[in-house]
């Protein structure tokens, strides 16, 4: 069985405990992991680094691919390990000492880190930490289910730790292409024009002599925490199946759409859900990450083919995935996610793009990250690569939160991650804003009359009209665009007193 995964004879002796594997590291150094939203991340080095860090000095810059799964962020922050981290993150004791100012963290765009990386804006990684499910004859790392960063991590590093996952089939081998674009000047366009396409390896190209340890483990992911569809999230799939329907009816797209992206959450996968019944077909994602959702298109015959960087499960899915992995594989590769989530290739494509937002204003500002316009909920993600290079770009929320306490629809957002020229759509339970063509004092009432809650609707729209008798092209009263976050702030609530006592 190990002669099977681990197929480099030479690097059979370099097989230590993760104790031993964890003593490489030293105070400040910059580290790479894979994993990406739960999946393909390293399991063991990281709460054995905890360890140590609780008993010496031990502090790390922590760049992976996205979030990582088996509470290893919440391990390492607790332990105070990480000095830095990034460029995305979903632990909520992670988050807290980030907000909290003991962590710093970088919230990137998904597809820039390793060109950071590569250019000397971030510093050189001296460690890479990558899970496998094998390593080839010349030292070739296979991935799990995730490729993420990894890639590029093992390229530039020091030394390369494998964590071989015994529980990972070998026969995850063959659904993944590493294809890492050339270097500056000179680089090339990257040769992918259709979603199915293979352009690269099916593993990470290593030398042998530069992984310096591996380390046996038998840990599955960790599974997805999505929760099934309600009636909110199933309105908001609704309102988007038939505005796709209106695209199709209209010549503007075919019953084939174009490629999907769908980003991490319960509304996206939800929506994803909704198209199990929709009158489209032959579809096919090139998205960052597969979620529940994509394997139910995929059964259903909806979905013929998905492009992602890494696939996050719930346990029953997970396990439905593992016993009709063959299958799978026919129908998904795994690329790293500079290239699933690159600019180049999604303008190309004309991808439809659906990512969650936690607040959007009247003029069609996106906010996905800050709550209350500091505090850092998870990250940007890839939402930024795919909204401003997408052939539709569309935003989806809930229209209120906490009870009805805070309003996802709010005169101005209190951060902004994507701007109003990066948004096409914006959808709630209540219904779908087409903004594409709109001016700004055009899309204003549009986005009340069609997103915002009943409850706060009359008062954007007092605030809206009294903003535009002071003029300007995108009317605002300076003085009050941010009273519904003070209000938040000061009262646990953005009702205000008139609406209290309604």
């Amino acid at each position: 069985m190990m002669m099977e995964r681990l197929q480099c004879a030479e690097l059979r002796s370099r097989i230590m405990t993760v104790t031993q594997a964890a003593a490489l590291f030293r105070d400040g150094m910059t580290v790479g992991m894979s994993g990406f939203t739960r999946a393909g991340d390293c399991k063991a080095l990281p709460a054995a680094l905890a360890e140590r860090a609780r008993h010496e000095t031990l502090r790390l810059n922590l760049i992976t691919g996205a979030s990582l799964g088996n509470d290893s962020d919440g391990l390492m922050a607790e332990a105070g390990l990480l000095a830095r981290r990034l460029p995305f993150q979903s632990d909520a004791r992670l988050r807290r000492r980030i907000n909290e100012g003991q962590v710093m963290f970088i919230d990137q765009h998904l597809s820039e880190t390793v060109e950071q990386l590569r250019a000397g804006h971030i510093p050189k990684i001296d460690i890479a930490v990558v899970e496998a499910a094998a390593i080839l004859p010349d030292g070739g790392i296979v991935p799990t289910m995730s490729v993420g960063n990894s890639a590029s991590f093992v390229a530039q590093a020091e030394r390369v730790i494998v964590e071989l996952n015994t529980r990972m089939p070998t026969s995850l081998m063959g659904m993944h292409d590493i294809y890492v674009p050339e270097a500056y000047p000179g680089r090339q366009p990257i040769p992918l024009t259709e979603p199915d396409q293979r352009i690269g390896t099916p593993a990470i190209p290593v030398d042998p002599s530069r992984i310096a340890a591996i380390v046996v483990t038998h840990h599955p992911d960790s599974p997805s925490s999505v929760q099934p569809p309600d009636e909110d999230t199933r309105a908001i799939a609704r309102h988007i199946i038939g505005f796709l329907e209106g695209e199709v009816a209209a010549g503007r797209l075919s019953d084939t759409l174009l490629p999907l992206q769908v980003g991490i959450g319960t509304i996206a996968n939800a929506v994803m859900h909704g198209l199990v019944d929709a009158p489209f077909r032959d579809l096919r994602m090139y998205s960052e990450v597969l979620q529940d959702s994509a394997i139910a298109l995929i059964d259903a015959g909806r979905v013929s083919f998905a492009s992602a960087s890494s696939i996050t499960l719930s346990e029953p899915v997970y396990r439905r995935f593992m016993e009709r992995l063959d299958e799978y594989a026919r129908r998904i590769v795994l690329r790293p996610q500079e290239i699933s989530n690159h600019c180049e290739i999604v303008r190309r494509l004309g991808i439809i793009a659906i990512n969650t937002a936690l607040e959007f204003d009247l003029y069609g500002n996106v906010n996905s990250t800050h709550v209350g316009g500091t505090r850092m909920m998870n990250g940007i993600g890839g939402s930024g690569d795919f909204a401003r290079h997408a052939h539709l770009s569309i935003f989806v929320s809930k229209s209120v939160a906490k009870g009805g306490d805070i309003s996802s629809v709010v005169p101005m957002v209190a951060h902004v991650d994507h701007t109003e020229h990066d948004v096409d759509i914006l959808v709630t339970e209540w219904g779908l804003a087409d903004l594409r063509n709109l001016a700004p004092r055009e899309r204003a009432p549009r986005v009340i009359e069609c997103c915002a809650h009943p409850d706060y609707r009359e008062e954007l729209m007092d605030y809206f009209r009294r903003a535009r008798a002071q003029g300007g092209h995108t009317p605002h009263l300076v003085g009050e665009a941010l009273s519904w976050h003070e209000r938040h702030a000061r009262t646990g609530s953005m009702r205000s007193e008139q609406m209290a006592c309604a």
